[in-house]
């Protein structure tokens, strides 16, 4: 019953957001919180009986015996789970803000279009199997096109088509074919702890049907797959915020990782030599994506380069195929998810308070917006994985599982990958609190953004800081996953 309310709150609560722009703007943006208020409770309410080993499960009705769409949660869906959901009320206050301090059109439709994406998310979370995944994953791809078309111009709408095209183009084209295949060699499509693969497929067909699952879910952004994200980095920055931190990179990050685990099986993997290129191409994309992020000019465009590069830690992660490993994958969905988001609020609140775009723009700015910029600088030292904060948490683990499967490839990645990051993320923080100010920024008299849009990356850097400190429920959540790991 807890599983099916978690998806019917959502999906009710579109058409109950629509009802109530139709009243007042008030009313739509408290039925927004109330209904994301409603999901965060009732997602978190299954943590415990998870925690203590249980797995609350869900039949909804079979399409073609023995095809059916079911309904499971474990520690990994749990973890994703609980994250978008408490994530988006954040971003509804934040969205509050922003929507209103840019006076943008089409509100209604935004808060609607951001409810049937949550819907999408924690079914993609909650999914028992690839096929419900999949459907999950699709209605993901398309709830959100109108949130990243939603300014509605010739341009905006041009890159939403990208986002749009390829994310279908890479499901039906390879992921789709990825499950078919599955199905016909194991003749089930359930996730299984240790995977339902091993000894039904061997040699080279191992690593291409892993190719097909890799590219196919586009949503993880591995190059060459990636151009969708910098694409749609032309939505409102709530939704940037939706698609990096939230729901959509992480419902990719979240499939590949879930499908290493519980399709594949970490042992058949290791067993199969064929399967060690994902780590080298997964190295590849995190090298080349924070390369990228170095020549940005662009706030935002930067940042979806750098996103780029950190979901491909997760990859990584998942593909040294060692216990640690696996749980800094989950770890740095969380920690990525903390600090991505207060990084595009941040870009958002500069944005609505003084439209500024560019990094060259932002020398001096500190000392206008201190509790915006405070927070940036928590966000990126996150980014970069220095203590307290989140990312150091997440890339400890992962290194602590390189070293424990000698995997020097790994190591050398995490390594230049943070000096990148360092690269590109300081230099922008030295200038905002010590830069000068130029004249045109001296001449605009401006403050903070909306106190919506500051409360709600306040809290988000806050948890950046505290994740840090209290990590210890994630890391035993996710060591349920671990423990049945070699």
């Amino acid at each position: 019953m807890v599983i099916a309310l978690c998806l019917l709150v959502p999906l009710c609560g579109a058409p109950l957001i629509v009802a109530a722009g139709q009243v007042s703007a008030n009313l739509r943006e408290t039925v927004t919180l109330v209904t994301a208020s409603a999901l965060a409770f009732l997602v978190w309410s299954l943590l415990p009986e998870v925690m203590d080993g249980g797995r609350p499960e869900l039949f909804a009705f079979s399409l073609i015996e023995p095809l059916e769409i079911a309904f499971s949660v474990e520690p990994l869906g749990m973890m994703f789970a609980a994250l978008a959901s408490g994530l988006w009320i954040v971003n509804s206050i934040y969205s509050i803000g922003y929507m209103r301090g840019n006076q943008e059109k089409n509100q209604t439709r935004f808060y609607a279009c951001f409810a049937l994406s949550l819907f999408a998310a924690i079914g993609i979370a909650f999914a028992g199997n690839l096929l419900t995944l999949f459907l999950f994953y699709e209605m993901l791809t398309l709830s959100t096109y109108p949130l990243v078309s939603h300014k509605g111009d010739q341009d905006t709408v041009s890159s939403a088509r990208i986002y749009l095209g390829v994310l279908l183009t890479t499901s039906i084209g390879l992921f789709l074919p990825a499950i078919i295949w599955t199905y016909h060699v194991a003749g089930t499509l359930d996730f299984a702890m240790g995977g339902v693969l091993a000894g039904h497929l061997d040699g080279p067909a191992v690593g291409l049907l892993l190719g097909l699952f890799v590219f196919g879910v586009g949503k993880a952004a591995m190059m060459p797959v990636h151009r969708w994200l910098p694409a749609a980095m032309v939505a409102p920055t709530p939704v940037s915020a939706l698609l990096h931190a939230v729901a959509v990179v992480k419902a990719g990050v979240f499939t590949i990782t879930k499908v290493i685990v519980y399709i594949f099986g970490v042992e058949f993997l290791f067993s199969v030599p064929e399967s060690s290129w994902l780590l080298y191409a997964a190295s590849f994309t995190i090298i080349v994506a924070s390369l990228v992020a170095l020549r940005q000019t662009n706030i935002k465009r930067l940042l979806a380069y750098s996103t780029i590069a950190q979901l491909s830690y997760v990859i990584m992660a998942a593909a040294i195929l060692k216990p640690l490993a696996e749980i800094g994958a989950a770890v740095h969905m969380v920690a990525h998810a903390f600090g991505k988001i207060t990084l595009f609020f941040a870009a958002g609140a500069i944005y609505v308070a003084s439209k500024k775009t560019e990094l060259s723009q932002l020398a001096g700015i500190g000392y206008r917006m201190p509790w915006t910029m405070t927070a940036f600088t928590i966000g990126a030292l996150s980014m970069i994985g220095v203590p307290p904060t989140a990312g150091f948490v997440s890339k400890w683990f992962i290194l602590a599982g390189a070293f424990e499967a000698s995997n020097y490839v790994a190591i050398a990645t995490i390594i230049a990958s943070t000096v990148l990051n360092a690269a590109y993320f300081l230099p922008i923080v030295f200038s905002v609190w010590f830069g000068k100010e130029s004249a045109e920024l001296q001449q605009n008299d401006h403050g903070e953004a909306p106190f919506a849009a500051v409360l709600a990356l306040c809290i988000t850097g806050a948890l950046t800081i505290l994740f840090f400190l209290f990590n210890g429920p994630l890391i035993a959540l996710e060591r349920q996953v671990a423990a049945g790991l070699p």
